[in-house]
């Protein structure tokens, strides 16, 4: 699986593209990896409301990762959902190690 397509480096971390599905019935950040579109999926059980989805893929990569919610920001995609997600301080070989361990 290459999920290290997802993942790129940007300044002192690296940036991962997800692909979300808001309102799904389980919370699971990693669900699998799109290979068409080179994206790691995610299911939220927010709705794409107020920003209450962002807010919980944030908290979810928090705590898969480890760091600090403010060393997360969604880059691109804050109303759809395709995004990407920049973690400071995580580098692209840990970020795809991390990713595969949920997968």
């Amino acid at each position: 699986m290459p999920i290290r397509d997802a993942i790129h480096t940007k300044g002192n971390g690296c940036i991962i593209d997800f692909e979300i599905n808001p309102g799904s019935s389980k919370l699971v950040v990693p669900s699998g990896y799109n290979t068409w579109r080179k994206r790691v999926e995610g299911k939220l059980t927010e709705p794409a409301q107020k920003g209450k989805a962002n807010d919980q893929l944030i908290q979810e990569l928090s705590h898969i990762f480890q760091i600090n919610i403010s060393s997360i920001t969604i880059v691109s995609g804050a109303k759809t959902t395709k995004k990407s997600v920049h973690l400071e301080n995580v580098g692209p070989k840990a970020a795809e190690d991390v990713l595969e361990q949920y997968l």
